[in-house]
């Protein structure tokens, strides 16, 4: 029981994380593959501080990682939960465990798979 308790809390925050239009557009820019603090600031048009404090939110609910760059900072999404090259599929697929979600790849993305 304890750990369905722990699992429901996990996928609670995760889910509490993707609440904040600017945090889904984060992630959206990231399915395409790691991107630094400053790059994401600029195709968000946001400040980056602002898109600093967002990545640490994600972060910390396990949806991104990290990885050091010389002096910059990569953000990925984390490879346990998403899954953006399932064959024949037209979603991205965020996987939290107790729930999914599936994210509707561009036109060019599927005209570009195929």
């Amino acid at each position: 029981m304890k750990q369905n308790k722990k699992a429901a809390t996990e996928c609670a925050e995760r889910l509490k994380a993707l609440s904040e239009p600017l945090r889904l557009r984060i992630v959206d820019l990231l399915r395409a593959g790691p991107l630094t603090v400053t790059q994401l600031a600029d195709q968000l048009a946001s400040e980056m501080v602002t898109t600093s404090h967002h990545l640490k939110i994600l972060k910390h609910a396990g949806l991104v990682q990290s990885e050091r760059r010389g002096r910059c900072i990569a953000y990925r999404l984390d490879e346990t939960i998403f899954h953006g090259e399932v064959a024949q599929s037209k979603f991205d697929i965020l996987d939290f465990g107790c729930c999914r979600l599936e994210i509707p790849r561009s036109q060019s993305d599927s005209v570009a798979g195929t």
